[in-house]
């Protein structure tokens, strides 16, 4: 009467099955299932206990007890059990039976001799293991009796029949005949005809071996036939499926012959994953040099295999071993093999971690190596968890990691907030371009900051972007004075019709006399293309509403970005490289060695002939050609990089490869002109006539600057010790003199500065962001700084004309 309060135990059972069986391996029946409110993948195990079945049940229950206590990495996992009164039920780790994984693999194309050698080598080690360590024979080696896990490990399964190898009789009864094919010809019972424990289950190990590359096993006669098998296993198959048992190698021999020289498995993925096996107990600096060569070996192995099993040992290295920076690319390169979802889950927490990390060499190669995750990254993790570390980059002592600090900022303004972008990003650029010692670092803040105004608020962008790069067009490194024109021509619509004849076109006028070549012909270009768009509203000002139309447009979001014109894409979607060219031309283009003379204005004007002269009104079609032209220029240029500065001391470096990048800039302070609503007309007249007067007188001393800029010693980025394996103190004093400037250049710099501020520049570091004085307008702040400067600057004569000592009479000075 208590059978109606009885409660069904596969009713409670905490897994449950999907769909019907997959495959019907003997006594069970094969289902995918997964564990009650979870989505946790299991395979389930099903034997239906029949009646008058009882030495079948037998067979299945003590198959149920033998895999519950086996335990070895190369044994199908025992998850969970159930024994109730009319079923048997066995939980694994998900599996699929091995038949029908080879069709697979062997019908997509994907099956290769190093993936099989593996999982032969898998299953003979689990038979070592019964045979050796155990004392138990298996006695149903066979395809069906394998199995393959997500990984593409191979699992020995299939414990119906397993006895042991000395002491238990009778043998259990398979009751199946379609597995009499696999007895050896001296029959399976140890000891008969002078046999070793281990003989027929190697005479099943050939066969299995056989099943692998011919197919399934028609009779124990085909045995003979080679088929498909591999010439270097053809040796040792032959001892396995040979007639005279005692010849029949044990396991562990078996596994050290194919392991020889030119052995079946004697191949890289094999040494992988025993490495894999026992990396928890290798040294540190072995598994240094495993993650080192791992990535380039991935392409080469089986896609399941990297992401079940390459990619959890490379987290647990990170989270647990230490690994460090090694373990980027290949991770990087394993991720391409995960959906979006996996992505999140599995890879993003470990880049929010190593972001925060002060090791050097994992924050470059994270920088280097953005575009491979930048896009998995949503706006709130960059801006609350990856900005506020990446912008350390820009502070730090070592140039390498400020110039792709500076690149990454491509990939990242998509993503960035309103305050990140518009405020504290645009302190660090306007502090990189006007302070930096570094050539390639000032003219690639140029460069970024065009790519990404289309980001920018509009009052930003009228603030800040005619500031920057008229500031780039006084640099004396001929390059960035490109990068600066350049920029003018990609970001033209954001300028007034009064902005482009009043400011624009006095910054670009007096390049076209520029002693660089490139710099001229840019120059020329872009005046053209500007006087072209005052021509257009003079002739029809009806257009001026369409010329004008995206200055104040709003800041483009990420899916509109990709949507726009071709150099805004490409901030998005084209840093393919973040090492590059250096500058394309001759040799003109360098900077001036320290032995050279600057040739006084007027001479350069007379060497330049014609090209200093104003050139013929373009025709319509000429200007549409200059302005594709310069669109075109500033898409398809790259960025310069310190791996290319020649670290020749003195002498200049070479311009080689690039328009725009190379080393050896100088330094200058000076960065925006005053906004026109804050004077009047007449005041901004005269401000706009005397900057253009003041830069022309200023010229000629501009260029002694260029050529003492090119003086500082700059080390190669690749000869950085970025793994940190045998650092010194001396590389650390390297890193920190790069940013000091050159003793030599002192006088030169102060020159600059005063030019600066006779040219009525702001001489800080910032835009019209600094925060003015309160009471103070912008005009009188400026004003100010301008005094306290030459002051500093006349402080600074006075000491060391003190330091000097009064001259003697008839004692020359020499400067």
């Amino acid at each position: 009467m208590w059978s109606f309060f009885s409660r069904d135990p596969v009713k409670e059972f905490p897994f449950e099955t999907s769909g019907g069986p997959e495959a019907s391996l003997g006594l069970w029946q094969l289902h995918q299932g997964r564990r009650k409110g979870t989505t946790d993948p299991v395979s389930v195990f099903v034997y239906d206990i029949k009646p008058n079945a009882d030495e079948q049940t037998q067979v299945a229950k003590a198959a149920f007890k033998r895999l519950k206590t086996l335990r070895h990495p190369n044994i199908l996992s025992f998850t969970d059990g159930l024994e109730a009164e009319k079923c048997l039920y066995i939980v694994t780790e998900p599996v699929i039976p091995l038949g029908t994984y080879l069709k697979t693999k062997e019908a997509a194309g994907e099956l290769t001799e190093q993936e099989i050698s593996w999982g032969l080598h898998q299953i003979v080690k689990a038979l070592s293991f019964l045979v050796n360590d155990c004392g138990l024979i298996h006695n149903n080696v066979c395809v069906a009796a394998v199995f393959v896990d997500r990984a593409g490990e191979w699992k020995l399964g299939g414990l119906d029949y397993m006895y042991a190898a000395r002491g238990e009789t009778p043998l259990p009864s398979k009751g199946f005949p379609e597995l009499d094919k696999y007895d050896p010809p001296e029959g399976s019972e140890p000891g008969k005809g002078s046999t070793e424990k281990w003989s027929a289950d190697m005479w099943r190990l050939g066969c299995l071996i056989w099943e692998v590359f011919n197919g399934p096993l028609p009779r124990s006669s085909s045995l003979r036939s080679l088929g498909k098998i591999p010439k270097s296993l053809v040796p040792h198959y032959c001892e396995l499926v040979g007639a005279n048992p005692k010849v029949r190698p044990n396991p562990a021999k078996f596994l050290q012959s194919c392991r020889g020289l030119n052995g079946f498995m004697n191949n890289r993925f094999i040494e992988t994953n025993l490495f894999l096996e026992e990396i928890q107990i290798k040294e540190p600096v072995e598994r240094q040099n495993f993650f080192l060569e791992l990535s380039s070996q991935l392409d080469t192995f089986p896609e399941n295999f990297c992401k079940h099993k390459i990619l959890p040992q490379l987290l647990t290295a990170f989270e647990f071993g230490n690994a460090g920076a090694v373990i980027l690319t290949p991770l990087f390169k394993v991720g391409k093999f995960l959906s979006a979802e996996e992505y999140q889950q599995k890879i993003i927490p470990v880049v929010v971690k190593m972001f925060s990390s002060t090791d050097r060499a994992m924050r470059i190669r994270l920088l280097q190596q953005m575009e491979q995750f930048i896009q998995y990254l949503t706006e709130a993790t960059v801006n609350a968890q990856i900005f506020p570390h990446v912008v350390q980059g820009f502070l730090d002592t070592n140039p390498a990691i400020r110039e792709q600090t500076v690149k990454s900022m491509l990939l990242l303004a998509p993503k960035l907030s309103d305050s990140n972008l518009n405020v504290e990003l645009m302190k660090h650029f306007a502090r990189l371009q006007a302070k930096d010692e570094q050539g390639p670092i000032r003219c690639n803040t140029t460069v970024c900051l065009g790519k990404i105004s289309s980001y920018l608020n509009a009052s930003t962008r009228h603030r800040i972007l005619i500031s920057a790069f008229s500031r780039a067009t006084k640099d004396p490194f001929a390059p960035s004075r490109a990068a600066g024109i350049l920029g003018f021509a990609a970001t033209h619509s954001y300028y007034s019709i009064n902005d482009c004849a009043y400011k624009i076109l006095q910054v670009l006028c007096p390049l076209t006399v520029d002693p660089d070549k490139n710099v001229r012909d840019q120059a020329f270009k872009a005046v053209r293309s500007f006087l072209a768009k005052l021509e257009t509203v003079s002739e029809d000002p009806s257009k001026l509403p369409d010329v004008e139309k995206d200055i104040n447009s709003a800041s483009l979001n990420p899916a509109g970005a990709l949507m726009a014109g071709s150099w805004a894409g490409w901030a998005v979607t084209g840093v393919s490289t973040l090492t590059s060219k250096l500058i394309r031309g001759n040799p003109a283009t360098a900077a001036q060695a320290p032995g050279d003379k600057t040739e006084p204005r007027e001479e350069a004007d007379d060497r330049l002939g014609t090209a200093a002269t104003s050139p013929a009104a373009p025709t319509p079609a000429q200007e549409a050609a200059d302005q594709e032209d310069l669109a075109d220029k500033w898409d398809d240029e790259d960025w310069g990089s310190l791996e290319n500065v020649s670290a020749s001391g003195d002498k200049d470096p070479s311009p080689v490869a690039s328009d725009w990048d190379t080393a050896g800039w100088g330094v200058d302070d000076s960065w925006e002109p005053k906004a026109d609503q804050d004077r009047g007309p007449a005041e901004a007249d005269s401000w706009n006539t005397e900057w253009g007067n003041e830069l022309m007188l200023s010229h000629s001393k501009t260029l002694k600057v260029r050529a003492s800029a090119s003086r500082q010693e700059v080390r190669l980025a690749s000869e950085y010790n970025w793994d940190g394996t045998n650092s010194s103190s001396k590389e650390e004093d390297l890193f920190a003199t790069l940013s000091q400037p050159s003793s030599t250049s002192q006088n030169d710099e102060d020159t600059c500065s005063v030019d600066a501020a006779a040219a009525g520049w702001d001489t800080e570091a910032n835009w019209e962001s600094v925060e003015a004085e309160p009471g103070l307008s912008k005009s009188d702040l400026a004003r100010k700084k301008r005094e306290e400067r030459k002051r500093e600057i006349e402080a600074k004569r006075a000491e060391r004309k003190a330091a000097k000592g009064p001259l003697k009479l008839g004692v020359r000075k020499v400067d």
